[in-house]
């Protein structure tokens, strides 16, 4: 055989070799940051064999929530919804616990000659470290064998012949002057400064789960302070109580707990000099899956997002 001929061959090869890399269901865009919301574009550029695409189908992975798919014009729309393994909080919006599992475009007619687009946007949750999700899509081709493209990839197996859509998942990003643990992260830890003489002051900041296992804040100290404790405010007969809890505070998965005035907070007790507006001070928090955190807190002015209410008693 010539060079050139052998040449050909190999370039032919090559040719087949990867044409299967572009006859699949994939994603348009295949990199993400978790956290965020996400446009999700199914490419489908070929039919079954040489039949016509009459159907699409995509199953949505858990941690994709609050989906909603693009309508397209001559397509029947339909999804079904269930519940989440577990509620998760959309930005700043309520927890959510259920939502569209599977969506369904129907009734189309999509040539193998032609291409085109399925579309939905969802919120990817946060997660503490890269993942990747697969979105399986079932391709029906009217009364012809469906392609699925649903097959997960294993460890030191050779690739899938009919592989998931895949979306690489970056750590979602911190907010600005919050602090990470393990699966914990930690915003806006305060103060309020304190007149001269005060041996009490109360802290406050929010603790957000993104892992899939509960954590519990348990203790934790401050600089100023001979003694540190995690409390729960609660009003009862017109009269606002706090007590300390002596098995610390949960941080369920995928939860955001706020510790403010009011309700949950801590407590630096004995403190040895005031607190002035404009400084930090530096302290901890221990957890009892995360480890120890260092963090400082901010010391606003002394009336700093005091509670309204006005008229009820403080009982420590």
């Amino acid at each position: 055989m010539s060079g050139s001929i052998l040449r050909g061959a190999l370039c032919a090869a090559a040719l087949l070799s990867a044409a299967p890399a572009f006859a699949h269901v994939t994603l348009d865009q295949q990199q993400a940051t978790s956290g965020t919301f996400y446009k999700a574009v199914l490419k489908v550029p070929h039919g079954c064999g040489t039949a016509a695409t009459t159907a699409i189908s995509v199953t949505l992975p858990e941690g994709v929530v609050s989906a909603k798919p693009q309508p397209k014009p001559g397509w029947t729309l339909a999804t079904e919804t269930g519940p989440y393994a577990k509620a998760y909080e959309v930005m700043h919006g309520p927890p959510v616990s259920q939502g569209v599992k599977t969506i369904t475009w129907s009734g189309g007619d999509l040539p193998n000659a032609y291409y085109d687009e399925f579309a939905f946007i969802a919120y990817l949750t946060p997660q503490a470290n890269p993942t990747t999700l697969y979105f399986p899509v079932v391709q029906s081709c009217g009364s012809s064998a469906a392609e699925k493209w649903t097959e997960l990839p294993t460890a030191g197996a050779p690739r899938p012949a009919r592989p998931a859509p895949a979306l690489k998942l970056a750590a979602a990003a911190l907010p600005a002057g919050s602090v990470k643990i393990g699966d914990l992260v930690v915003a806006g830890p305060w103060t309020r400064a304190t007149p001269g003489g005060a041996k009490v002051a109360g802290g406050f900041l929010t603790i957000t789960n993104s892992g899939t296992a509960p954590d519990r804040l348990v203790g934790g100290s401050f600089a100023r302070a001979g003694r540190f404790e995690v409390h729960e405010m609660a009003v009862k007969d017109g009269i606002m109580t706090m007590r300390p809890l002596a098995s610390g505070l949960e941080i369920a998965p995928g939860q955001t707990v706020s510790l403010a005035p009011g309700g949950f907070h801590l407590m630096f007790m004995d403190l040895n000099q005031p607190l002035k507006e404009g400084e930090a001070v530096k302290g901890t928090l221990v957890f009892e899956k995360a480890g120890t955190l260092d963090l400082a807190f901010q010391v606003r002015g002394i009336g700093a997002g005091a509670p309204s209410g006005g008229g009820m008693e403080h009982k420590h």
